[in-house]
């Protein structure tokens, strides 16, 4: 008895200790992320006008602005996500529902592994000798979208991946116990379960893609012009589309040119937009995976 209550009371010391260590951990991690907020917000507040974000920066008409930059960020971003989710989650389906454990599995998920840990400025030499030189793409947001597409396609993969894992066995058994086929399974009764996994994907990516300057000086280049929309209904679309083959440097590029150029001022204000356009597009995907999962 006396063994037992030294052993019970030696194990709530333990279990104190853990949690207390487990909460103090978590409670830095917030208020390291509150504290890099408070100062960036505070440093690039003053800047921020309603010219700052509707104009571009220009030595002959002496404007500071990034306008261009955010419109380049939403493309980047659009992009992106419409060349790399399709690939990713269905890499991940392959993976986890139709190849077993056969060699090619072990191939797909190593060259994954090993692609996840290759370093951004490495995808940025690529896709311009690549998607810039052979493709004959040049400097464009194609260029970086393919490029950026090739850099978040692991994190895509493997979150999926994840999502499907985590949907109980009884559904597929489910499914297949009443006569559907597998992709019929798959399609109707899986990925609709493994919703909010994957939006989870999304937002993890669209944070990478967004926070991304190396790769994109390599490919997207630095440009800063806003698409010019007064050119009627076929004229502005036409014009959206072609963007897509011109140079644009998203928020981040700006940022370090900024930086580069000791306009800390203009930075730490492109740092609050990108935290805010950033934190905006995160709560979009999470509530539409939250409503898509419910």
């Amino acid at each position: 008895m006396g063994k037992g209550t030294l052993y019970r009371k030696r194990l709530r010391t333990v279990e104190v200790f853990a949690s207390a260590a487990i909460y103090g951990a978590s409670s830095l991690a917030v208020f390291l992320l509150l504290g890099i907020l408070c100062y960036v917000f505070w440093k690039g507040w003053g800047i921020l006008d309603p010219v700052f974000l509707t104009s571009v920066t220009s030595a002959l008409k002496q404007t500071v602005g990034i306008g261009g930059n955010m419109v380049n960020t939403l493309y980047i971003v659009v992009l992106t996500l419409l060349v790399v989710m399709p690939v990713g989650v269905g890499a991940a389906v392959y993976l986890n529902e139709y190849a077993g454990h056969s060699k090619g599995r072990f191939l797909v998920e190593g060259a994954i592994e090993i692609l996840a840990g290759v370093p951004s400025v490495v995808f940025g030499l690529f896709g311009m000798t690549f998607f810039g030189s052979v493709l004959h793409m040049g400097y464009s947001l194609l260029n970086g979208a393919m490029t950026l597409s090739c850099m978040v396609l692991p994190l895509v993969v493997q979150n999926t991946q994840e999502a499907l894992r985590a949907v109980p066995q009884e559904y597929r058994a489910g499914a297949l116990g009443v006569g559907a086929s597998r992709w019929h399974m798959i399609r109707t009764v899986l990925l609709p379960a493994a919703r909010p996994g994957i939006a989870t994907g999304m937002i993890l990516a669209v944070g990478r893609i967004a926070g991304e300057s190396a790769a994109l000086l390599f490919t997207a280049g630095s440009g800063r012009f806003l698409p010019r929309l007064d050119q009627g209904l076929p004229g502005n679309v036409w014009e959206l589309l072609g963007k897509v083959k011109s140079s644009g440097g998203t928020i981040a590029v700006e940022l370090y040119l900024q930086m580069q150029n000791g306009r800390y001022d203009v930075a730490f204000g492109a740092a609050c937009v990108l935290l805010v356009l950033v934190l905006a597009i995160q709560v979009l995907l999470g509530a539409v995976g939250k409503g898509a999962g419910s």
